[in-house]
């Protein structure tokens, strides 16, 4: 029995294609490398409720009030917090109280104070961020904490303290149920595995 020759091409093309997919399936692609535990550091940069990962420093109300006229955030937030183009950052607790105030600004409406010191951190001044002090940042916090009643005036904000302040809105958050896997869903979740 003879094979044609176009039969013998069309199997070396299929061996070539199927070697070709072969090695496009190599466990590598020979591009880049795996980080360096300092690498991944520094990535890992969120801070958690329970303040684990706060850095070493202090700061005071008096501080955060002389680091907020210093570092130009009454630019976008006004001289007391309550003004400027950019969002209000005391709650206005008057008779003529918006509704909806102490849900929308943050050293209120965040669950915990670390949430507030790693805002300030990252994202704070607008145009230079990452540029305040681990000090700036706990000083900062501490004089917005005090201008919306969390905090006394004589309180000092660290990574041990900062933690431990109770937050206004804090308890109105739903706790959510610890869950593992291959856990049933919760009665009347729509979406019931079969």
């Amino acid at each position: 029995m003879a094979v044609s020759p176009m039969a013998l091409l069309r199997a070396l093309a299929l061996v070539l294609i199927a070697g070709a997919t072969a090695l496009a399936q190599s466990a590598g692609y020979g591009v880049g490398r795996t980080p360096t535990a300092a690498e991944i550091r520094a990535w890992d940069i969120a801070i958690g409720p329970g303040g684990e990962e706060l850095p070493p420093g202090k700061g005071t109300v008096r501080e955060g009030a002389q680091v907020y006229r210093a570092k130009g955030c009454a630019g976008c937030h006004g001289p007391n917090g309550t003004s400027g183009k950019a969002p209000t950052l005391k709650a206005n607790r008057g008779k003529d109280a918006e509704t909806w105030s102490r849900g929308r600004i943050l050293p209120v409406r965040a669950p915990h104070a670390t949430i507030v010191w790693d805002y300030i951190n990252r994202g704070m001044p607008l145009n230079r961020e990452g540029t305040l002090t681990p000090d700036e940042v706990y000083a900062l916090t501490a004089y917005l904490l005090f201008i919306n009643e969390v905090i006394a005036e004589d309180d000092v904000m660290d990574e041990k303290t900062l933690p431990k302040v109770k937050m206004p809105i804090g308890d109105d958050y739903a706790k959510l149920p610890d869950w593992k896997p291959r856990t049933p869903r919760l009665k009347g979740y729509f979406h019931q595995p079969r």
